[in-house]
């Protein structure tokens, strides 16, 4: 793609979370996970992005996988105590030996709101590996069905 055409290519934030798509990690927000501003670390979303990534990636392979790469991630809005966030994940890529998931993260405002509102997005990039850390092959070239 030229310079020109990525330039002009706009992602338009959703207004609403996926309709009709389980999340793959759903996790209530605590004051243990908070920062000196009262409001939730960057890392635990960062971390959960990670851990919901390779829920989708064990899809494709059930062995050891490596996380390569977590593309730009930037915090559009912040995540607080009580949130109970939402990791929605779908595949983008897969090749010989890696699959590209993407992470779109939503938090659910305090307390059983209705108040859904986006918080960030990644893409991840896992690689398959044996116990020696060597790239192998992805086992399926069908995902497997989620549990």
């Amino acid at each position: 793609m030229s310079p020109d055409k990525r330039a002009a290519r706009t992602e338009v934030e959703p207004t609403t979370p996926p309709e009709g798509v389980s999340p793959a990690i759903r996790v209530m927000m605590m004051p243990r996970d908070t920062n000196a501003n009262g409001t939730i670390f960057g890392g635990v979303i960062l971390a959960q992005i990670d851990l919901a990534a390779a829920i989708e990636a064990h899809r494709w392979h059930p062995g050891r996988l490596a996380t390569v790469a977590m593309d730009k991630i930037e915090f559009k809005r912040p995540v607080f105590v009580g949130d109970l966030v939402s990791f929605y994940t779908s595949t983008e890529h897969t090749g010989t030996t890696s699959v590209t998931i993407r992470v779109d993260v939503w938090a659910q405002r305090r307390h059983g709101s209705n108040t859904r509102v986006p918080v960030t997005s990644a893409t991840v990039t896992m690689v398959a590996t044996d116990e020696g850390g060597q790239k192998v092959p992805l086992a399926n070239k069908v995902p497997s069905p989620l549990y």
